[in-house]
């Protein structure tokens, strides 16, 4: 038995150092970093913010988030409070919200016309209609194409709005080359889900946040940027 003992034990250490090896050399060593820092991949490249935009805020703030956004997102449902609390804390004169359009056809097949939707209701009563539709959305949809696109009209009432020209907006296809447009800028600024907010800071800092972040990440990377 003793030496049967042995003669297993040899090939097991050889195995077991095998596999730390192996395991070093995937999961490779710890690299430590600060967690509140923002992550900005290398491929970032966003346009820049201009009057054409969705904002919220002063155009002038010193510190712009953009966010690129799905309204059929969850993860954006939430987030999309967290920066309506933002703007209130900062008055909207120190940090502005970006608003762009990503909706991820192969995730959300409904998210592409509520964000046309949207463009109507902007056509017909300005900025204030646009963001007062994608707030109304985001409260009432359960996210994951949960929400009846019959709503969409009904939300356009809601705000005033003339129904019959919204839904000749809507069945017109006349934003599909803006929101497309606005699909290919978040893809270039190296987005790969939703939400995904860019913090712009007043020296040029461009600054990713890790989605949908809560409050307190989200203002700890602004108060840096103030500083």
């Amino acid at each position: 038995m003793e030496n049967n003992n042995t003669n297993y034990a040899i090939p097991v250490s050889i195995i077991i150092v095998g596999l730390l090896i192996a395991g070093a050399i995937y999961f490779g060593p710890a690299i430590p970093r600060d967690d509140n820092k923002p992550i900005t991949p290398i491929n970032t490249e966003i346009d820049p913010v201009t009057s054409v935009d969705h904002l919220r805020g002063d155009i002038n703030a010193p510190v712009k988030i953009v966010e690129y956004s799905d309204l059929e997102c969850p993860f954006c449902k939430r987030f999309h409070n967290t920066m309506k609390e933002v703007v209130a804390k900062y008055d909207g004169k120190q940090v502005a919200w970006v608003y762009r359009h990503y909706p991820i056809d192969s995730l959300h097949r409904k998210a592409r016309n509520e964000a046309a939707a949207s463009e109507c209701a902007a056509e017909q009563g300005g900025e204030e209609a646009f963001w007062q539709f994608i707030d109304r959305v985001f409260e009432v949809t359960p996210g994951n194409d949960g929400l009846d696109p019959a709503e969409l009209p009904k939300i356009a009432d809601e705000l005033k709005l003339d129904v019959v020209k919204f839904e000749i907006c809507l069945k017109s296809g006349q934003f599909d080359t803006k929101i497309e447009a606005s699909v290919q800028s978040a893809l270039k600024a190296g987005a790969q889900g939703t939400p995904y907010p860019i913090v712009l800071g007043p020296n040029g800092q461009i600054n990713t946040l890790p989605g949908a972040v809560p409050l307190i990440d989200v203002t700890t990377a602004i108060d840096k940027l103030l500083k």
